[in-house]
């Protein structure tokens, strides 16, 4: 009789799909840790806009019931996500045009991967320029007035704006092929942003604008964030709860994805 020697159990691979996604990820953040320009702006630009509103404009824009800089950094750091996606818009659109996806289709790797893989990219990217931002938003007088689970939620939600907003962006880029008009194509979101609830309380802008301002995804985004991380006295100054802001933030990001992401999948299989 012989005994049977125990083989060794093979550990078990990743998924294709996590496997190929984590291979694009780390393309496109080695593509961004040797393009120093793009680091200095992403870092330098929310920073800047901290000071700029923090020190000359936030002296004259009152908001009754909380502090200026605790009405600002919310909406910085919704806008951070925004800023950021530019880049994606930009990258697609030269792969596009480089031929990189029709390499990508050529290799047995699952073509999901090439939006999984950006996608994680920018959520690494994104909750590291949120850190930044965020400590350079305590060194000017933020501060949190909320649970710590709240708080969580809030900057939960900063990301979940980014992935959302992913898909906008993977459309403009696959969509274009081409940098120049990728860039040209995201300057609608300077509007979104500026007529919004970001900078000033809606309420001081034109009647007939009020409605759009306050209705609009980045306003209702901000808002969500300015409710988790500043607690009761925000609801009281933005007119409704936490809880509101996050269902209809929830209602536009379902929207945004079923459009867009159909939209992108329909520009990568044009290519």
């Amino acid at each position: 009789m012989t005994a049977t020697a125990a083989m060794p159990a093979r550990p078990r691979r990743l998924p294709a799909l996590a496997t190929d996604t984590w291979v694009v990820a780390h393309r496109h953040l080695i593509r961004t840790a040797r393009t120093r320009e793009l680091i200095i702006a992403a870092v330098v630009t929310p920073v800047l806009f901290l000071l700029l509103f923090r020190y000359i404009f936030g002296g004259a824009i009152p908001v009754p019931g909380m502090s200026y800089v605790d009405y600002l950094i919310p909406a910085l750091l919704v806008q951070n996500a925004i800023f950021d996606g530019f880049a994606t818009a930009s990258a697609l659109a030269v792969d596009a045009r480089d031929g990189v996806v029709d390499r990508f289709r050529s290799l047995p790797m699952a073509r999901s991967a090439v939006f999984t893989g950006r996608a994680l990219c920018d959520l690494l990217r994104q909750a590291a320029l949120l850190v930044i931002l965020l400590a350079a938003a305590l060194a000017t007088g933020f501060r949190f007035h909320a649970s710590a689970l709240s708080v969580l939620a809030g900057l939960g939600l900063c990301l979940a704006f980014g992935q959302v907003l992913f898909w906008v962006f993977a459309t403009i880029g696959f969509g274009t092929a081409n940098p120049e008009t990728a860039a040209a194509m995201t300057t609608p979101f300077f509007l979104l942003v500026f007529v919004s609830s970001a900078f000033i309380p809606v309420s001081t802008l034109p009647g007939w604008l009020q409605p759009a301002a306050r209705e609009q995804p980045v306003s209702q985004f901000i808002d969500a964030v300015r409710c988790l991380t500043q607690g009761a006295p925000a609801g009281q100054v933005l007119g409704h709860s936490a809880a509101y802001f996050t269902l209809t933030s929830l209602l536009w990001s379902a929207g945004i994805v079923a459009v867009f992401a159909t939209l992108a999948r329909r520009s990568y299989r044009k290519l």
